[in-house]
Parts: C-alpha cells; structure tokens; sequence
C-alpha cells in the first residue's frame, strides 16, 4: 500500500549536520509542519546567545521552531502532539525522546545516524570511527525507538573512510550523505518499501562523547594510531601536546614507517617546510599544520617564515 498524500514531518535536530538535511527536505518540497532544536546557547568571547543552524534555516523559511530544554513538561509533549503529525525526523538533536514522543507521530520516528549500525551507536560515530582505523562508515537511517540508536534499520548508504580524512572532512561527507539518503527514505516509505531489519546488538559499539583529556597525545604509541588521533579531534578537541611548558595543538599530521629505535618518543627528527617529524613507538609522526598557544592555526611552512629557530631538532614534545 502506497501514500500518496504529503507527510506533515517535524524535524528535530541542531547543529551543521542536521541543517543539511532540513534544507534538503525544504528543497525536496516537503510539509515542514515544525522544527524542534535545542536552546539558544552563549557563544563567542562576548557569550551572546546564538541560535543553532537549524533554527537560523527554519527561520529563514519562516517554519515555527519550538526549543524545549527537555521533554519532562507534560506541556511540551502535549504542544508537540497537537501538531499533528505523521513522521518526525531526528538527526544530531541532543535530547533524548521519551516514549511519549517517539510514539506521538503516526509513523514514528526516524533518525538520520552517522555510521552503519550497528557498528557506532551513540554520540560520536564519526570520530570513533576513524580512531579505530575502520576503512568505510556511512549513513544508517532508522526506526528510534527507546534504546540508544537500537532500533530497526530501513536504509543504509556506505562513505569510504580516507587515509587522509579528518572528523571534519567526513562529517562535510555524511552531513551530504545523510540528506540525499533521507530524501530517497521518505519516498520508499510512502511506497511502502521500506523493510525493516533488526540490527545485531553483538556486532554494536558505543561511541563514547568525546573528552578534551583524549585530545592529548602520548608519543609512546604508535606513529599510525597518533595520526588517527591528529584526524578524528580535527576539529574538537583538537589533538595537543605541550612544548617548553606550553600547549601546542596539532590539526594535520602524517604516519611515517620507521624502525629507529635510538630516539626517545616525542623527540624532534627534523625541521623542514615540509613539516615537523617527530619520534614515536614505533614510526615517526609528521606535523604540517599546528597552532601555537595563543596563536591562530598555521602550516609549519608558515610557522617557519616567522619563527624559524622554534622548533629544532633533538628537542621534545611531552
């Protein structure tokens, strides 16, 4: 059995990667009947309140944005129930849905997740995924229900995971991803295409929220997995290590091969335009771009032209 008729949809969602997918939705021509994002938040040095993306695009499209801190209010489900509608979807909100709420649509719920569940459930799929070296992710988009990201799978697209991507590069790649595979979503549904699957919880990780103490880096590990580090907290937290007391934050770096075993991790092997190598256990990390304490992101070529005698070899990171 097919459907036809437009779908009132509530989206829920608040930052970039869920504006993404809004505004594929507007575009795409569908009944927006109401957005849902999370309170406007201080930001900047004079820590005015800014609104998130999805609320600047609701606006935008003049479509009712309702901003509850929480779903504990009887009111603010009674408000969402009252709106009436068919499907909501979620993707990146930052609250979680009581029962009362992912039962309140008449078809439910759907979230638009960053990874193939069930490998990534949880907060963040994306940098996980790179710190375990997996070589491809993608956009699951899936029937909520009240377990966290347990619920049926419905459509899956896979993204290949680069040697050289970072947590921003392939956010920018599933934010794409997501939107495209929601609007191919929402018309299987109205199809009636759409086959459920059950995910297998024993194949299911927890990508745990990140924490600003993993962005620092010990140079006794391995010059690879110090690499995916420098990728996955580009660009929160951003991955640091201290020199001459003072911390300096890595945005780009490289592993290279190496079995010299007479240098102590952290000690610096060479300075060139080319970028800063640096020993590890095993291999050798090399720095191309970095932020000095204080100072704003720059390539080491850069940093060379203004502070030539900084960095030089036979001193250390700790």
């Amino acid at each position: 059995m097919s459907f036809t008729s437009p779908l009132r949809i509530i989206f829920a969602g608040t930052p970039e990667f869920a504006a993404i997918a809004l505004e594929a939705l507007i575009k795409d021509g569908r009944d927006i009947v109401a957005v849902y994002t999370q309170p406007d938040r201080p930001a900047g040095r004079g820590r005015q309140l800014k609104a998130s993306p999805v609320k600047d695009l609701a606006v935008e499209h003049a479509i009712p944005v309702y901003q509850p801190a929480n779903f504990k209010q009887q009111q603010d489900i009674d408000t969402l129930k009252a709106l009436n509608a068919d499907l909501m979807i979620v993707a990146a909100y930052g609250l979680i849905l009581p029962v009362d709420i992912l039962e309140a649509p008449k078809r439910g719920c759907l979230n638009i997740h960053a990874s193939l569940l069930p490998r990534w459930r949880g907060a963040a799929p994306i940098q996980r995924a790179i710190l375990a070296a997996d070589k491809q992710t993608g956009i699951t988009i899936m029937q909520m229900d009240k377990g966290l990201d347990t619920g049926d799978i419905l459509l899956k697209k896979s993204c290949p995971i680069t040697s050289t991507d970072t947590a921003s590069s392939l956010h920018d790649k599933l934010a794409a991803l997501g939107a495209t595979t929601i609007i191919e979503a929402l018309k299987l549904l109205q199809a009636d295409k759409l086959q459920p699957l059950k995910q297998d919880d024993a194949l299911a990780c927890y990508a745990h929220k990140l924490s600003k103490e993993e962005a620092l880096i010990h140079w006794q590990q391995p010059a690879e997995q110090i690499a995916r580090q420098v990728r996955a907290f580009n660009s929160w937290p951003v991955a640091q290590t201290h020199f001459d007391n003072k911390i300096i934050r890595i945005w780009q770096a490289a592993a290279i091969d190496s079995n010299d075993k007479t240098h102590t991790a952290g000690e610096i092997l060479s300075v060139t335009k080319q970028g800063i190598q640096v020993a590890c256990q095993p291999g050798i990390v090399n720095i191309t771009e970095l932020q000095l304490a204080g100072g704003k992101r720059m390539t080491v070529n850069d940093l060379l032209n203004g502070k030539p005698d900084l960095f030089q070899a036979g001193l250390s990171f700790s």
